[in-house]
């Protein structure tokens, strides 16, 4: 893991003292909201429905059970206990109160953390592939190159002030994990001839007009990388809107423009800024290469796992589905699932937290992930610890055996905490999960991504859902719209929008009767929602979801 040096800390020591200056301005009423809302936004200080709430960087996911004690000393310190983990791999703490939020920031730095660039018209948090380092599949490991990002765009002068905010992922993997489509930027890292290089993606983005990003480079050397990120962000900075800020995103300049305009724009800018870079990025980072060298793997991993995983079905269970191929034998990567059927996604209450922190140190070499869909993940597991670890979960709530099932649900904090928000998201992701869990049919129903915003924002990635779930406000009415077939992987796709909207009381109703057409329109068990959606289109979802067939023999 990236250990910060000793500038990293200067720099964020220095940024906390002077915004500590700068809320006890705001208290003595020196600063008015309007004057300090810019400067509480560079340090990711946000105030919502009810309070103020502080989102804090966990750079492309990587955390240390260090780190995670101290978050969850933090919420159970300053605010009500729990902390919400991100779609952006961030940690959310939704009750600070102003004059404490200094002293937050300063237990932050002192386990490397911050929240500098997790608001504003900047280059946000650089997310990652959370099987990073691990993954059985993988090219090579995206943090190195996610944390080189990190620091080129930390405080970067030219790009404080963007037309808009500005989000980059990385992938090492073909699955493409970290959704890089849907991103301002979006890198896959690839060989090529032998050579290590990024396929670059440009003008990603959901929100209101959702758009897939399109292929700038086929393939980036890696020595050109930073630079060339630096020409696609400078030509974005002198062509991107500034008249409306709903048309700002370098999404909406790429279609304004097209791509071969902003191909040629920024080919002509590289060279300039290669010039200036001199050599100084390799070597950056071959420093920061170094330090995620993977830990020294057990040679006896496996164990007694085959005896338990045979023996005990709700461990099997577990081991099933909360499981992915891991690099090392006799290793795997552990998904523990925050989503247990009827409590809040991305929610963790401190002793939870402690609980995952002290499960990594002693089983999994130190090491944490937050994924973009919500959970904490375990990165380097020996396979013969799971059994403890399960029986850890269990005792903390935390064994629920879900992921990338119907209740493993994206959702946003809609208006329980949002203040852009025109429809509730928790419950509603709350009353989906407890429905299947009901009916007892997650498993039969396999893998099937739901994702619900409670906003045209899209926070929740519903554009991506295999059913994405939007909440709008229809004549101060929440109105639920369901889209159809979205894809977040390799192959990105906008689901399709199915038809009018439903009910705050009709909505559960509505998923429950697509997920039963879906049992009946599969040819086999192991066809998914996606791939039946894929083969057959839209339409005879659309009948089971408005009972058009009903509808028709009524009017008969």
């Amino acid at each position: 893991m990236y250990r910060y040096t000793e500038f990293d800390r200067d720099f964020v020591r220095s940024r906390v003292a002077q915004f500590r200056a700068q809320v006890e301005r705001r208290l003595d009423g020196s600063l008015t909201e309007e004057e300090f809302k810019p400067l509480r936004l560079m340090n990711g200080l946000y105030l919502q429905l009810h309070a103020y709430m502080l989102r804090v960087a966990i750079p492309y996911g990587t955390l240390s059970a260090e780190q995670m004690r101290q978050l969850a000393m933090i919420a159970e310190r300053w605010d009500k206990g729990y902390g919400h983990f991100t779609t952006r791999q961030n940690i959310q703490f939704n009750w600070p109160k102003l004059a404490d939020v200094p002293d937050i920031l300063d237990a932050l730095a002192d386990v490397g953390m911050h929240a500098i660039q997790t608001s504003g018209n900047t280059i946000r948090n650089v997310t990652a592939d959370h099987f990073a380092g691990a993954a059985a599949d993988e090219v090579a490991d995206p943090r190195p190159v996610a944390e080189l990002i990190r620091q080129w765009s930390t405080d970067h002068p030219e790009f404080q002030f963007l037309p808009r905010k500005f989000k980059l992922a990385v992938t090492g993997s073909p699955e493409d994990r970290a959704v890089t489509a849907a991103h301002d930027i979006g890198l896959r890292l690839v060989r090529q001839d032998g050579e290590l290089g990024a396929q670059v993606l440009v003008g990603g983005g959901l929100g209101r007009t959702p758009m897939i990003g399109k292929v700038l480079r086929d393939f980036l050397p890696l020595p050109d990388l930073l630079p060339y990120l630096e020409a696609i962000v400078a030509t974005y900075n002198l062509l991107g809107r500034r008249d409306n800020k709903y048309k700002a995103r370098i999404k909406i300049t790429m279609h304004e423009h097209g791509l071969e305009e902003i191909r040629d724009l920024v080919e002509a800018e590289f060279p300039a800024r290669k010039a200036l870079f001199g050599g100084i990025d390799q070597e950056m980072l071959a420093a920061i290469t170094a330090q995620f060298a993977p830990p020294t793997f057990e040679t006896d991993a496996e164990g007694d796992v085959p005896a338990w995983y045979h023996g005990d079905p709700v461990f099997r269970s577990f081991v099933d589905t909360n499981t992915a191929p891991h690099r090392a034998p006799g290793y795997a990567i552990l998904t523990v699932s925050l989503k247990a059927p009827g409590e809040t996604p991305g929610d963790a209450t401190a002793e939870q937290m402690r609980v995952l922190a002290d499960l990594a140190e002693r089983y999994g070499h130190g090491e944490l992930r937050i994924s973009h869909e919500q959970n904490v993940i375990l990165p380097h597991v020996p396979r013969r610890h799971l059994k403890a670890i399960h029986d850890a979960l269990r005792e903390a709530g935390l064994a629920s055996a879900n992921v990338g099932l119907v209740s493993d649900i994206i959702a946003c904090p809609g208006m329980d905490y949002c203040a852009l928000a025109t429809a509730r998201s928790i419950p509603v992701a709350q009353q989906i999960a407890k429905r299947f869990e009901e009916l007892k049919l997650e498993h039969e129903i396999g893998p099937l991504k739901i994702k619900i915003s409670g906003c045209i924002n899209a926070c929740g990635h519903h554009h991506v859902g295999h059913i994405g779930i939007l909440g709008l406000d229809r004549a101060g009415v929440e109105n639920y719209q369901i889209t159809l077939g979205g894809d977040g992987g390799p192959d990105a796709v906008i689901g399709e929008r199915a038809g009018p909207g439903f009910a705050y009381d009709e909505i559960v109703d509505a998923i429950e009767r697509l997920v039963r057409a879906y049992l009946s329109l599969r040819e086999t068990p192991q066809e998914t929602f996606l791939q039946v959606h894929n083969r057959i289109g839209s339409d005879l979802f659309r009948s089971a979801l408005y009972d058009l067939e009903k509808d028709s023999a009524d009017a008969a």
